[in-house]
């Protein structure tokens, strides 16, 4: 288990990583490309995760979703690397981050790139990306929605796309949770306790439009939810040329 990272320069407080994929249960069950795995509050409530399918190849949802991506991609919290992989086979440049060495290595062996980091350190080019995406219930990375939504309005270019998927419903939660494997199959031993959110599409607008990020499109796709949202446009030619030569360093050689 890594140390919380600190937000990024605007983030409003740090926050920290996505704790449940350093976990042991998390890495034993992409190593085995399946579950049973799910996170467990306090109280017991289980929610399942879908190991199954993110091992596998994109499906029809996460395509069309990925239609939709402009520019760059930069996938945030990319587990095994479905997407990445995808992304690459289109010829498309894309990059994923994830805090488990186990998903950057799997992404690797896809043919995709991914860097171990959390989404709240020092990315490669920040404020450059065309496109993030947020997907399988990302959003609830590090347990404060608008915050994340302030770092991710950060790596985005002016009028950039982010893509997230969103849980059923007007839901908007927050709980401290635990990755667990309840039949013991895998590791049979509960990951480190860290924050986690659901959010459903209206409580993503509100924090969306508190982040300066605006809605530009929603749509289901086989009982998944998915929005759209972009950044404001840049002001002035100085600041644009200002930002490209500094983001331009940031890129891996």
């Amino acid at each position: 288990m890594s140390a919380p990272a600190a937000g990024g320069p605007g983030v409003s407080a740090p926050v920290a990583p996505a704790a449940w994929a350093a976990s042991d249960p998390y890495a034993a069950a992409l190593r085995a490309g399946r579950g049973p795995l799910f996170l467990r509050r306090a109280d017991g409530w289980l929610l399942p995760l879908e190991v199954e399918r993110w091992c596998a190849a994109a499906d029809r949802a996460d395509r069309a979703a990925l239609d939709r991506c402009e520019g760059r991609v930069l996938d945030v919290g990319c587990g095994p690397g479905r997407l990445v992989a995808e992304l690459a086979g289109r010829g498309r440049t894309a990059l994923g981050v994830d805090v488990s060495e186990a998903a950057v290595a799997h992404t690797g062996r896809l043919g995709g790139r991914a860097v171990r980091r959390s989404v709240f350190e020092p990315l490669p080019g920040e404020g450059r990306w065309g496109t993030v995406l947020l997907m399988d219930g990302n959003i609830g990375i590090g347990g404060r929605p608008c915050a994340l939504l302030e770092r991710v309005a950060q790596l985005l270019a002016p009028g950039g796309l982010l893509i997230a998927e969103t849980a059923p419903g007007d839901v908007d939660e927050r709980a401290e949770v635990q990755v667990v494997d309840t039949g013991g199959a895998l590791t049979g031993t509960p990951g480190h306790p860290f924050a986690w959110a659901r959010v459903g599409t209206p409580a993503l607008l509100r924090y969306a439009a508190r982040a300066g990020l605006r809605p530009d499109a929603q749509w289901s796709a086989d009982g998944r939810r998915f929005a759209a949202l972009r950044t404001r446009t840049r002001n002035t030619t100085a600041e644009t040329a200002n930002r490209a030569a500094v983001i331009s360093s940031q890129w891996p050689r």
